[in-house]
């Protein structure tokens, strides 16, 4: 059994989203987990939080017992000599007595690597950076005090995996904060990065469409990039002032570069299907090396769009994400690097 964290409020979405992909998945009305008997072959879910491949229930009554299955469960499948992670976390309650038992289950397995296999402490790692080939992802996520599921993903699954299998705890990334910022739309970029493990560097050169008041054009300008700002109206003053941003009052949707740039960035208030089309024209062409684009949605009567887009975009892609991320309201960004 494969379980899946849903973005929040989004459980019966992604158990359609599954549905549309022939796979008939179940929510669990306690927990809010989806549970599915196969992954989709095209392992693209917008509306998946993390995903805890080959789950077993597991229930335990003493934090003790429940480091002594962590342990049983790994020993033997991950290699001593390279990295893991561990994510540890509560599905019930909304205080800490959730929080703090995985903190003691942690402490209770850690003491039991240091006299029993302390090659495997020596190689688990603190770390939400993107997963290499050699890492492997131990996660246990508990449904009550007694009660949950783990799921251990030996290298290389965490990294073929990674548009299913977040490096962050639960897949939640945290807001980005900063009030110099024209808006906090900003946030969708800084989160797109750190899901990708790449972003935009200084030099670098952006496309920045649908781009007023300015906010992700801002944060490639705080990087030292070079951008193209397209839109009808222009960007906050200051922005306008940069000499690394070039604006032009035009129509995004027909705009193209002279030559390749590093970055597309595209947050435009249109109709789905004409942000999904703009970006599959821009793979098409190769205009960009990578891109984050936002998808934005009026009520869920679109949602099955994205289909096509599963299909059609990563074979265009080295790397291809689709996520309603955590600084989305009723969108989903699509980011990735070009082929």
């Amino acid at each position: 059994m494969h379980v899946f964290l849903p973005v929040i409020d989004c459980g019966p979405f992604l158990v359609e989203e599954l549905k549309r992909a022939g796979i008939a998945a179940t929510e669990d009305a306690m927990t809010g987990l989806i549970h599915a008997p196969a992954l989709p072959d095209l392992p693209w879910l917008a509306f998946a939080r993390q995903t805890l491949p080959e789950a077993t229930e597991v229930k335990e009554a003493s934090i003790n017992a429940w480091a002594d299955h962590i342990i049983t469960r790994i020993a033997g499948i991950l290699p001593d000599a390279q990295p893991w992670r561990l994510h540890l976390w509560p599905a019930y309650g909304e205080g800490k007595a959730g929080l703090h038992r995985c903190d003691l289950i942690r402490t209770a397995l850690n003491e039991r690597l240091k006299k029993r296999r302390r090659a495997l402490l020596r190689s688990l790692e603190e770390s939400a950076s993107a997963f290499s080939s050699e890492t492997s992802l131990v996660q246990a996520v508990l449904t009550g005090p007694d009660a949950g599921f783990v799921s251990v993903s030996a290298a290389p699954q965490p990294s073929q995996l990674r548009s299913l299998i977040s490096p962050f705890l639960g897949g939640d990334v945290p807001h980005a904060e900063d009030k110099a910022a024209p808006s906090r739309a900003f946030a969708k970029v800084i989160e797109s990065e750190l899901r990708l493990g790449q972003q935009i560097e200084s030099g670098q050169t952006c496309v920045d469409l649908g781009a007023s008041p300015g906010s992700w054009s801002y944060v490639a300008i705080q990087r030292g990039a070079y951008v193209t700002a397209i839109d009808r109206s222009p960007l906050r003053d200051d922005l306008m002032r940069n000499p690394r941003l070039s604006f032009q009052q035009a129509d995004a949707f027909k705009f193209r570069p002279q030559q390749p740039v590093d970055w597309l960035i595209c947050d435009i208030i249109a109709a789905p299907q004409r942000s999904l089309d703009l970006l599959l024209d821009w793979l098409r062409e190769r205009q960009m090396r990578r891109f984050i684009v936002t998808l934005k949605f009026k009520g869920s009567d679109e949602y099955h769009l994205m289909d096509a887009l599963k299909e059609l975009a990563p074979p265009l892609c080295a790397d291809f994400r689709l996520t309603r991320l955590c600084a989305n309201k009723n969108e989903v960004t699509a980011f990735g690097v070009v082929a």
